[in-house]
């Protein structure tokens, strides 16, 4: 191979190592306020959700169609940040209920909640357990932050130059997490 060809290679090598090694340091440095990152997102959006919100069933009987009736619902507002692939088995309120579905969800009064769904094939219920930030950073990941990142650009919450700079970190977040 040319000496030129094998140089430049070697510097182009030299600069790929370089570069990843500083988007390491950024990343981690990203990462170390991310649950900040969080707290002030949800302080943004929290507003909004008695308006933009939804109410989330509480509790409801099946008939044998499979259809709900008798249906209650919580008395806050609430929107939805993300969905676990893998659900805990059972509830923290009562290990006989295996939970089928789980989401991380947001209130009204900006407080964090996993709300876990049960079907005993007749009565179907849920159960919102507390969630704190760095919990939900860990069980929910990064998903959380563009959701609400969602929710700040749709209800014009932040000026544009912020919303950039947040699209930015958030996709640089993910891109280099996979």
């Amino acid at each position: 191979m040319d000496k030129v060809v094998e140089e430049g290679f070697d510097r182009l090598t030299e600069l790929v190592t370089k570069t990843k090694l500083e988007q390491n340091a950024v990343l981690n440095k990203i990462a170390e306020g991310d649950a900040a990152l969080l707290k002030k997102m949800i302080e943004s959006v929290a507003p909004v959700i008695s308006e933009a919100g939804q109410e989330f069933m509480l509790k409801a009987k099946q008939d044998s169609k499979g259809d709900l009736y008798d249906q209650k619902y919580y008395d806050f507002k609430m929107i939805l940040l993300g969905k676990t692939e893998h659900p805990v088995e059972f509830r923290p309120d009562n290990p006989k209920k295996k939970v089928e579905q789980q989401y991380c969800v947001l209130s009204e009064k900006g407080e964090l909640f996993e709300l876990m769904f049960s079907n005993d094939g007749f009565i179907v219920d849920t159960y919102a357990a507390p969630l704190s930030i760095d919990d939900a950073l860990e069980f929910y990941g990064y998903d959380i932050l563009y959701m609400l990142f969602s929710a700040m650009r749709e209800y014009s919450l932040a000026q544009q130059d912020l919303l950039d700079a947040l699209n930015i970190t958030l996709g640089f977040m993910q891109n280099n997490k996979e």
